[in-house]
């Protein structure tokens, strides 16, 4: 029998995806023929995929789609960063995303119409096919639409993070559109929460205080001082994180005195162009994750 090498192992998982300990399985079989160990994974699989359920998926990337005036940014999960990086993946992750804008589902940013889009083009099906092929736990995580005047997007560190940006604007021009997409950037960049300090959540805004009158509190020195000056230390802050939360009041980050806000930038570009709402995807925000060393991984499993 054709000694199986950690090189083998490597070069069969980069072909097909599938996991680590079912490459060097399909090569012991195969006497290290590698189209026959191919074969044995397609045909082996799918009857895996249920296994794989109660893993921690939190890698992966996000995928747009884009019509027109119409987009959506999708995510999908998988186990690690490795399968990430899989073209079979990414070209299903793609799938996902063109479906979703297809559907007319409009999704959310907690996985609302993930059941009913799972249910659309047979990606249910294709689901559990290419964890089967791919041998990790894969996750449609969640979707989201924008449909307005015009719709910029931004795909950032090769799906890490995904934005769309959709305005009202009464022209849609190249001028308009780069402009977009500059914020877009800005979005990937700053993270921002809200459009403006209209847009902010009056229980956000409550929890903030809490905190910050907490952190005064805290401190010896300011907790000393008269209640209207401590009132006034909370605004203060308040305000000064507003224009961190609020993507109007945020530097804009190509300005070149370092000082212009979006706001004074778009309005620049076209008084008339109005952001109406921005969708920001970064993969695993909010899940737990799992350390990966992958060398180490490949030398314990070829010396089990």
């Amino acid at each position: 029998m054709a000694a199986i090498t950690a090189a083998m192992v490597k070069e069969l998982r980069e072909m097909t995806g599938a996991g680590m300990m079912d490459c060097k399985k399909a090569l012991s079989e195969t006497d290290g023929n590698m189209d026959e160990a191919v074969e044995v994974l397609r045909k082996s699989g799918a009857a895996k995929a249920e296994k794989k359920a109660s893993r921690i998926a939190a890698e992966g990337i996000c995928r747009i789609a884009c019509d027109g005036n119409k987009a959506v940014v999708a995510e999908v999960n998988s186990e690690t960063d490795f399968v990430a990086k899989n073209e079979v993946f990414q070209e299903f992750v793609q799938k996902v995303a063109d479906s979703a804008l297809a559907s007319g589902l409009q999704g959310g940013k907690d996985g609302e119409d993930v059941e009913a889009l799972l249910e659309k083009d047979g990606l249910k099906d294709l689901l559990v096919e290419k964890t089967a092929k791919i041998g990790e736990k894969l996750s449609v995580r969640r979707f989201e639409r924008v449909e307005a005047d015009c719709v910029a997007t931004y795909i950032h560190g090769g799906g890490r993070i995904g934005v769309l940006v959709a305005a009202k604007t009464p022209d849609t021009g190249d001028a308009i559109k780069e402009a977009l997409t500059n914020i877009a950037m800005q979005v990937a960049a700053l993270s921002p929460k809200f459009i403006s300090q209209k847009d902010v959540d009056q229980a956000f805004l409550e929890h903030e205080k809490e905190i910050i009158k907490a952190q005064i509190e805290n401190d010896p020195k300011e907790a000393a001082k008269p209640d209207k000056v401590k009132e006034g230390m909370i605004m203060g802050r308040i305000n000064k994180e507003m224009k961190e939360y609020c993507l109007l009041d945020q530097v804009y980050v190509k300005a070149e005195d370092g000082k212009q806000s979006v706001a004074k930038y778009l309005e620049s570009v076209n008084k008339d162009l109005v952001i109406e709402k921005f969708i920001r995807f970064e993969v695993g925000e909010g899940m737990e994750k799992k350390n990966e060393d992958f060398a180490a991984e490949v030398a314990a499993q070829m010396n089990a």
